[in-house]
């Protein structure tokens, strides 16, 4: 188990943040081909009165920008004086996918949160995870890891990575509920993300998925804000009430919609809607805009996720579905 004591100061690898003072600098993992560094940027805020410590980070995978304002947004309105605790945080995790505008690693074509908690004599993304993992996470209560669907239209949601059965599940939950955002994913992901290593060694985390989109989208945004500041006022880091919906839809798996038919899509459902088993939510038509086919919903649940662009072939997938519908 991790050490439970708590140092006065913050030390991230070379940096050192004394209490009541805020850090800015840059974490070492790795290097370039021509041997430049690679550096991942750090904020290091210690604050003046004693509390736990909150890391949070954005932009593991590359192309998923949203949790980078997020970062920068919920820090212009932080200081030490009114920080009971510590706040790490990494604006920018996957730097080369980051450099690269696309989700996967071009050095080692691995995604980033698949490779927790990383290994020192790994692949390159592996061992930045190893990096972080070991100098910044391993002090963390409470860990945000701030995602969303890429560049795919999807609703605000969040999500708990870790079984039912697991010890730290009910506090993972609690932490979703306390984001706030809404709509939750309660479902184990796949092995090697964030939101499964951390709470494996005692730290509740989970994956606030903002949205879907090209560049950055105010809403999703703005939502993930409010996000961080409510964990951040229900667990005494700083005053305030936490604003939290009194019901939240969870489910606990996707099912995808698959149309038989390839051409363009014109929706009958928008996302973040409630649908009924066998409504119709889509007609595929060919070019010259003839109906071929009516996709109906295959169970009870929320339109949860769809593609960017209108159009499939046979067998692609126009949507998903969440489902069942349960509430918190």
């Amino acid at each position: 188990m991790r050490n439970k004591k708590r140092p006065s100061k913050l030390v991230v690898g070379q940096l050192i943040a004394e209490p009541g003072t805020r850090l800015e600098g840059h974490l070492k993992v790795g290097s370039m081909q021509d041997g430049t560094a690679v550096r991942l940027p750090v904020v290091l805020i210690n604050g003046k009165h004693p509390g736990k410590t909150l890391y949070i980070q954005a932009v593991s995978d590359g192309n998923e920008l949203n949790g980078l304002a997020v970062i920068h947004k919920v820090l212009a309105q932080l200081t030490p004086e009114q920080l009971h605790g510590k706040i790490i945080a990494v604006p920018l995790v996957n730097f080369h996918a980051f450099h690269a505008k696309q989700a996967l690693s071009p050095v080692d074509n691995v995604k980033m949160n698949r490779c927790f908690p990383g290994r020192h004599d790994g692949t390159s993304s592996q061992r930045i995870a190893y990096h972080l993992f070991q100098r910044a996470i391993l002090q963390a209560d409470y860990c945000l890891d701030l995602h969303q669907g890429g560049v795919h239209p999807m609703i605000d949601e969040v999500r708990v990575r870790v079984d039912e059965k697991h010890t730290q599940h009910t506090a993972c939950l609690e932490l979703a509920r306390v984001f706030g955002i809404g709509h939750i994913l309660n479902q184990k992901g796949p092995e090697g993300q964030l939101a499964q290593a951390a709470p494996d060694i005692g730290i509740p985390t989970i994956d606030p998925e903002l949205g879907g989109t090209h560049g950055w989208d105010a809403a999703s945004i703005a939502k993930g804000v409010q996000g961080v500041l409510n964990v951040l006022r229900y667990y005494h880091f700083i005053a305030g009430e936490a604003q939290i919906p009194e019901r939240q839809i969870v489910v606990k798996r996707f099912v995808p919609l698959l149309s038989n038919t390839g051409g363009f899509i014109y929706y009958k459902a928008e996302l973040y809607e409630q649908v009924a088993a066998y409504q119709p939510v889509a007609d595929i038509c060919d070019v010259f805009g003839h109906v071929r086919e009516s996709i109906r919903a295959p169970v009870e649940g929320i339109f949860w996720a769809k593609p960017v662009y209108p159009m499939v072939a046979s067998g692609g997938i126009i949507g998903k579905i969440g489902t069942p519908i349960d509430y918190l």
